[in-house]
């Protein structure tokens, strides 16, 4: 996986007018935090993170150089995004959360599933379900894949892919139950009788009962009139 490489500001200002401020100046705000060090408020410019973040799927090695080499944040780290929170309806950047890593211990990381080909279950007119797009897997930092492929060529209909059956890269570990089932193949729907053909069943019973009706009806007819008569 390519590393990202990622220019940090410090900043000081804390609360949401700190922040309101920071964006309209075009930087993102941000923190940077980790098991072996204090956490550090910092920022980041917002075309930087468009470009370079923003698009990433699953996670990612991110190098962060400061742009303070004499400050208490200086030199380079290396990190993940741990979070990136956008706004609901325009989908901007709003803050982003950094987690310095040690490139010598394994970590658990969520990589997601890219599932490729053609399955005859599909073919035959089952419907391809995807029961996980992602899984959590533990490796160094520097191994952490990209996405892993899911081959679903295979799969008949009500077959299905399981953890145990992925094709790992070397030093990635799944942390899941090995039974968990990633995708399947569903049977075809079954189709209601199309609206006419309900129509036209219905019209053939409706004679039927109005010939009956009028027999019925000629029946108490005459006997009404033979009551009258007596």
């Amino acid at each position: 996986m390519d590393t990202v490489e990622i220019t940090i500001h410090s900043r000081s200002g804390t609360g949401k007018g700190a922040a309101r401020r920071l964006r309209r100046a075009g930087q993102v705000p941000g923190i940077l935090y980790g098991p072996k060090r204090t956490p550090a408020m910092v920022a980041v410019d917002t075309l930087q993170v468009e470009r370079r973040l923003a698009h990433l799927e699953g996670s990612h090695l991110i190098r962060l150089v400061s742009a303070e080499p004499g400050g208490s944040d200086g030199g380079e780290r290396m990190v993940l995004v741990r979070e990136m929170q956008r706004h609901p309806v325009t989908g901007t950047v709003l803050h982003a959360d950094f987690y310095e890593v040690d490139l010598t211990e394994r970590l658990a990381v969520s990589v997601p599933l890219h599932f490729i080909g053609k399955a005859v279950g599909v073919v035959a007119g089952g419907i391809l379900q995807p029961i996980l797009r992602e899984i959590e897997v533990e490796c160094l930092p520097t191994e952490i894949p990209e996405f892993i492929e899911v081959d679903v060529t295979a799969l008949g209909i009500h077959d299905a892919v399981h953890l145990a059956e992925l094709k790992l890269p070397e030093g990635v570990q799944a942390t899941g139950e090995a039974t968990q089932t990633l995708v399947t193949v569903l049977p075809p729907t079954v189709e209601a009788p199309p609206a006419e053909a309900a129509a036209e069943v219905a019209a053939e019973a409706v004679p039927g009962e109005a010939a009956a009706a009028p027999a019925d009806a000629g029946a108490k007819k005459g006997g009404q009139e033979k009551g009258g008569e007596g």
